[in-house]
């Protein structure tokens, strides 16, 4: 369970051509539903608007400056905290924000409303309808990750199992964002499918030709410029680059540099102590450790926790038995290094050869051995 768990809550904004602030009006009908029942706008990746219902009708209004995506979520004890707490099934929809009226009608629930007054939400719809059963079925894969015993969770076997049928529910979406983004090069839509495509940790190779093959008005929105922007910097540290030095402090306040490590293979590992999947990852990590720590090979964990999470980094540490050098900054995801590598999740890692060039990244579990036996005999 790689990469889905947190991506779903994530919401990016893809703006299209205008740069003037323009008003919005989104209104809603929702069966005769009233307060406490609340809708809350998630937008710009944080919750900006809500309202009460009042005999199932709502009303939101404001201005963008492009076209932008948002999410609308059903409260209907209007408490968003709890609402959220299993946001598989909380009740919710998305749309596109537009030039003037949009209106969302539904009998009980967004989750089923119908949409109308906005073009790219229809776009958006269109393509949420080819991605349904892939979606289905990464939903059947959660409920089932879910209901696994701690046991289970532990056992290498089931989890792998688990992820081989996300990689395959991952490679049929992909194949429909791709499709769409070659019919429609010309709509904000589609920069968010190359968005997609990328995920948390775009590989450059991979999503710089798609970006590419957008149009010059999709390219040149401020969303556009933005995403070609942070695929620049990822190309600094994408494979093939070398790797950009940096320098930081072991718990002992000893500076360590990446520099120092030249003539070996090093593994630049970003984790936190608060990170589940990553000290998921650190057993498997000190096997590959143990088994190649004598063969021109090593490890420098970098460290996002912050400085109020001090001791519970270096507990995690002595917990998990990690042997090779750490450092931090304790700025959190702040970290000086995290930046420069572009890090935006966690686990992360760089495996960079003796000349000090990039040669892998986002290595996992049975990857990770594969990897290393490739590069060291």
């Amino acid at each position: 369970m790689k990469k889905h768990l947190l991506g779903l809550l994530l919401v990016a904004p893809w703006l299209a051509q205008a740069q003037t602030p323009t008003p919005y009006t989104l209104k809603g009908k929702i069966g005769k539903l009233s307060a406490p029942a609340k809708v809350y706008m998630l937008r710009d990746g944080k919750f900006t608007d809500s309202t009460a219902l009042t005999n199932g009708a709502f009303e939101l209004k404001g201005t963008v400056e492009a076209p932008q995506q948002v999410m609308l979520v059903l409260a209907r004890d209007g408490k968003l905290k709890q609402t959220l707490a299993n946001f598989m099934k909380a009740d919710r929809t998305t749309l596109f924000l537009e030039k003037g009226p949009v209106m969302l009608t539904s009998a009980d629930s967004l989750t089923t409303a119908k949409i109308t007054g906005s073009k790219l939400t229809a776009e958006h719809q269109k393509l949420q309808a080819t991605l349904k059963p892939a979606n289905d079925k990464m939903k059947a894969l959660m409920v089932d990750y879910r209901a696994a015993s701690p046991e289970q969770r532990k056992d290498p076997a089931f989890m792998k199992q688990l992820d081989e049928r996300e990689e395959a529910i991952s490679a049929e979406s992909k194949q429909h964002y791709l499709a769409f983004v070659k019919a429609n090069p010309n709509s904000p839509v589609s920069l968010g499918a190359v968005k997609q495509v990328g995920g948390a940790v775009p590989s450059y190779a991979e999503v710089a030709p798609l970006y590419e093959s957008l149009s010059p008005a999709v390219k040149n929105s401020p969303e556009g410029k933005k995403y070609g922007e942070m695929l620049q910097a990822i190309k600094a540290v994408s494979i093939g680059a070398t790797a950009p030095n940096f320098t930081q402090q072991t718990p002992d306040g000893k500076q360590v540099s990446l520099a120092d490590y030249r003539g070996k293979y090093v593994l630049v590992d970003f984790w936190a102590s608060w990170c589940g999947p990553c000290r998921q990852e650190n057993p498997n990590v000190t096997k590959v450790y143990n088994d190649y720590k004598t063969k021109n090979f090593d490890i420098l964990g970098v460290s996002l926790d912050n400085e109020k999470a001090r001791e519970k980094w270096l507990k995690a540490i002595a917990d998990d038995q990690l042997a090779w050098t750490q450092v931090s900054d304790l700025k959190g995801w702040q970290n000086d290094v995290a930046v420069q590598y572009h890090v935006q999740a966690i686990p992360q890692n760089f495996l960079v050869d003796p000349t000090g060039k990039i040669v892998a990244t986002n290595l996992r579990g049975d990857d990770l051995r594969a990897t290393l036996a490739k590069y060291i005999k």
